[in-house]
């Protein structure tokens, strides 16, 4: 029995040294040694640095531009509100615009910062594909993708120098351009678009919105990093109105006026 602790002990010493573990049917078992506090000084960290780099991440700027952030903050509001994020009342939840109109991506940093690329939200129909897009990056905030995956890439130590502020510069900046390309697993993304869908389910957007934006955006040579190659796109279109189906979703469409309004003044 004595020996039998100990090799329970080292197994799992090494699931923790490695951060990953399987199970007897060899599926990874992905394990986040982060408390959600960690998320949040991470986020801070990650946003502070991003909106320092003006060069790379042109921030729009709010004073001329209240409208255009008041419309796309109260898209975000409506998915925080529909009762299915569970980090709701944790994270900042910031919503951030960048001014590049040739970008057509969005991306979440740990702890919901959120930042949308002026190109996307020109080069999309209608709000009902923007908001399955903000539901896809409330997601990957929510179900703490990039910590995860993070702490894969970086080791505990690398992101706890990030967490309490004590990092370097130069691993600061390398963590930024991480997370603004990262590539999250097959899983993740998957989780991300069935998410989308909880989330906007009980809205008055379509709960498929994230589907529309996948056709949208079939042939662009410069597809964001979250349209990968796995799982396909196809594939992605599918199970997001399957799952729509499956919750019983109702078939709510939102007008584009005030959309299409909005577009016109970021020109």
């Amino acid at each position: 029995m004595r020996s039998q602790k100990i090799s329970l002990t080292l197994i799992l010493g090494l699931c923790l040294l490695f951060f990953t573990c399987k199970t007897k049917r060899e599926r990874p078992v992905s394990l986040n040694l982060f408390s959600i506090e960690d998320d949040i000084k991470l986020g801070q960290q990650v946003s502070q640095q991003i909106e320092s780099d003006t060069k790379q991440f042109p921030i729009l700027p709010e004073a001329a531009n209240r409208e255009v952030y008041s419309f796309i903050r109260g898209l975000t509001r409506d998915i925080l509100n529909s009762g299915k994020v569970k980090h709701k009342n944790d994270f900042k939840w910031e919503v951030k615009i960048i001014d590049d109109d040739k970008t057509l991506n969005a991306f979440a940093t740990p702890g919901g910062y959120i930042y949308v690329y002026t190109g996307l939200i020109k080069f999309l129909d209608t709000e009902d594909q923007l908001a399955g897009v903000m539901g896809h990056e409330i997601a990957h905030a929510d179900l703490r993708h990039s910590t995860n995956q993070l702490t894969k890439q970086y080791g505990l130590a690398g992101l706890l120098s990030i967490a309490t502020g004590n990092a370097d510069p130069g691993v600061l900046e390398q963590m930024v351009l991480s997370v603004v390309s990262l590539k999250f697993s097959r899983k993740h993304e998957e989780q991300s678009d069935e998410f989308s869908v909880i989330y906007l389910c009980g809205t008055e957007y379509d709960a498929a919105g994230a589907a529309g934006f996948f056709k949208k955006m079939e042939g662009q040579p410069t597809p964001p990093q979250f349209l990968s190659t796995h799982p396909n796109p196809s594939n992605r279109v599918v199970d997001i109105e399957s799952k729509k189906q499956e919750l019983g979703c109702k078939n709510n469409t939102r007008r584009n006026t005030e959309y299409n309004r909005i577009k016109a003044l970021l020109k």
